[in-house]
């Protein structure tokens, strides 16, 4: 597998429903392809989730911490890094 390892797909997978109305993938190998045709982006950390959200010129200024990563496109992969994957 690619850039997405077997834990970022299984995150993915086992929550998908928070993002999108219907499942989208059913296997590791479909959410993988749907991930990198979403462009969806792994992060190592919350810095990084936060900097990516200023990057893409989204105004996250007054959000707190709880606010940005329930953001319904945050994946918290459980090892410290998230997946963001713009529906």
């Amino acid at each position: 597998m690619g850039e997405y390892d077997e834990k970022v797909l299984k995150a993915f997978l086992d929550n998908q429903m928070q993002l999108f109305p219907e499942i989208v993938a059913d296997s590791l190998e479909e959410a993988e392809y749907f991930l990198e045709d979403c462009m969806a982006v792994v992060c190592r950390n919350k810095k990084e989730v936060r900097k990516y959200f200023e990057e893409a010129g989204l105004d996250i200024a007054g959000m707190t911490e709880e606010e940005l990563f329930e953001q319904s496109e945050v994946f918290a992969v459980g090892d410290g890094r998230y997946l963001i994957v713009e529906g």
